[in-house]
């Protein structure tokens, strides 16, 4: 039988915890499924957030000492390292890179394009939501490091600004 609206106090044991379990598991299920790291709901107020332990998914304050493997897919050529570069952009969610505001609008950016401090450089969007990433400071985009439409992690570099 459903719980009925007035039966609040009945979901928090027994069967609650049941359908809670439940919940979780096809949340989880979910992350799984959609690649994402983080999922959370909210039913009635139950709040329920799964997150997958991801190494690029570390607070800012942790990121500068931490040491990021070079990916199996990079250049054997001596290419340098674009997370360490002073002039790197980095992501500051998780979510989808986007060049422009809509599909077929002129991009944000290219190479060789001038900025100013505060100009929007990309849009990451998160749970449907639409982020603008502004430039940090003033300079010449010399790379774009992620493609239209590509996912990116918290703290992946974005683009580099010389």
């Amino acid at each position: 039988m459903a719980p009925q609206p007035g039966d609040a106090a009945k979901t928090k044991t027994g069967d609650g915890r049941r359908e809670e379990s439940e919940v979780i598991r096809e949340l989880a299920a979910l992350l799984d499924e959609t690649k994402l790291t983080e999922i959370e709901i909210e039913r009635d107020g139950l709040r329920v957030r799964v997150a997958r332990n991801v190494g690029t998914a570390m607070p800012a304050s942790y990121q500068a000492a931490a040491t990021v493997p070079m990916p199996v897919t990079a250049p054997a050529s001596g290419t340098p390292d674009v997370s360490k570069h002073p002039g790197m952009v980095p992501s500051p969610m998780v979510g989808t890179a986007y060049w422009a505001s809509e599909p077929g609008a002129k991009p944000f950016i290219e190479i060789g394009s001038k900025v100013t401090a505060g100009q929007t450089l990309l849009i990451v969007e998160a749970m449907k939501t639409m982020n603008q990433i502004p430039s940090p400071r003033a300079g010449t985009i010399t790379q774009i490091l992620v493609e239209d439409g590509q996912p990116v992690e918290f703290g992946e570099p974005l683009v580099i600004i010389e």
